[in-house]
């Protein structure tokens, strides 16, 4: 077994090899560390107003996001997508979570999301969602003067542009 650590998230990942992302934010595997060559890149960031401002509007966007694909997760019937939103929700909720600790807070405010009984309405909103989170971590990473803020603001931003592509793909099988 090998130690793995995420740059980004800095969540720990046993196993026999280095998966292709990290299970817990999903950035691709050239984020993931051997646990003996990882160090908080964190610790030391200082933050610009606009950098607090834009990490503080990420956060409440993805918890936004968890609430929502939570909500579709337990409210679909049909298993695949629920699933998926499952998932994503998770994703999500880790993005959220190493947005709080640049920020250096204790705790962020929970969410409550409606979202609608259909999968195919609730992977519409979710691709919706992405959209718009895209659009903003490409400003936000454009706005950002310290490198590890634009680089944890590209690595998510990545990710976003992945669940994208698995709506495009999720739409396919619920087009009505």
């Amino acid at each position: 077994m090998k130690i793995f650590v995420c740059s980004i998230c800095g969540e720990v990942y046993l196993g026999r090899a280095m998966p292709a992302s990290c299970p817990f934010c999903g950035v691709t595997a050239r984020y993931l560390k051997f646990a003996h060559d990882w160090e908080d890149v964190n610790a030391g960031v200082i933050l610009s107003e606009k950098s607090r401002k834009n990490l503080e509007e990420a956060m409440q966007l993805e918890l936004s996001n968890t609430a929502f694909y939570f909500c579709a997760a337990d409210k679909l019937t049909n298993k695949e997508a629920s699933k998926m939103f499952k998932g994503l929700a998770k994703v999500e909720r880790e993005h959220a979570s190493i947005f709080r600790k640049l920020l250096k807070m204790e705790s962020a405010s929970e969410f409550k999301e409606e979202c609608p009984a259909d999968p195919a309405d609730c992977i519409e909103q979710s691709y919706q969602r992405e959209v718009r989170a895209v659009a903003f971590y490409a400003r936000a990473l454009t706005e950002a003067t310290e490198a590890r803020i634009r680089e944890v603001f590209e690595a998510i931003m990545n990710v976003e542009k992945d669940h994208i592509a698995l709506d495009e793909e999720m739409k396919k099988k619920f087009e009505k």
